[in-house]
């Protein structure tokens, strides 16, 4: 038997709320049928798309996410290599038990793509595993699609988690957001929102340096 497993993420971005990793399994001859299912980059899906074909892959193949949360985020040194660490761990995880051959195929985050394939490989447990890392791998393989929605959809539902739980609304989460920019002013140093703020970000470095600036002025 033949295996191939994809991975992606969703969340890299945005200055409130995790990042997700997702990462499905599925036997090689089954990639015309995700294709079929009308799995494809999550970006290119509208919310309801995206929302019902995420059942219907959680439904049909084996899954697992990873979340990074702000703070882990803040406290690593490298973005790159914390995805990595956390595609490790998906792939470790789906390929437990297989036998026969196995292709992860990761949508690659970093510009130099044989560093952190090195990297990854060295975190996977079974050395015989193929690691493909590619750019656009999204796009271009039906099985990192899967992947690309389970993850896109996942961060979208812990969002509206962290809008329910703690009552606030500050739009999108991105940098680019007036909402969220507005939002981020005027609570970065808040206790109750410490939990899902990106603080080592531009956005948040920018205010306190601003803040700094005006108590010595």
């Amino acid at each position: 038997m033949e295996y191939l497993i994809g991975v992606d993420d969703a969340g890299r971005g945005p200055v409130i709320g995790p990042m997700l990793l997702a990462g499905v399994l599925i036997e090689k001859n089954k990639q015309e049928e995700l294709r079929e299912l009308g799995a494809k980059d999550s970006k290119l899906l509208s919310p309801a798309q995206r929302r019902s074909l995420a059942r219907k892959i959680k439904h049909a193949y084996k899954f697992h996410t990873e979340e990074s949360s702000p703070k882990e985020i803040d406290e690593c040194e490298n973005l790159n290599n914390l995805e990595a660490i956390k595609s490790a761990m998906i792939i470790n995880r789906l390929a437990n038990g297989l036998t026969g051959k196995i292709e992860a195929i990761v949508d690659c985050p970093s510009v130099n793509i044989e560093v952190w394939s090195a990297y990854l490989k060295s975190l996977i447990i079974n050395h015989n595993i193929k690691i493909s890392a590619e750019h656009k791998a999204d796009f271009n393989h039906p099985v990192v699609s899967a992947a690309s929605i389970i993850a896109k959809e996942t961060r979208e539902e812990k969002i509206e988690e962290i809008r329910e739980n703690l009552d606030i609304k500050f739009g999108s989460g991105y940098p680019s957001d007036p909402q969220t920019i507005e939002f981020i002013k005027h609570n970065y140093k808040n206790e109750k929102f410490k939990d899902i703020i990106r603080h080592s970000w531009d956005t948040v470095k920018q205010l306190e340096e601003k803040a700094k600036q005006k108590q010595l002025s």
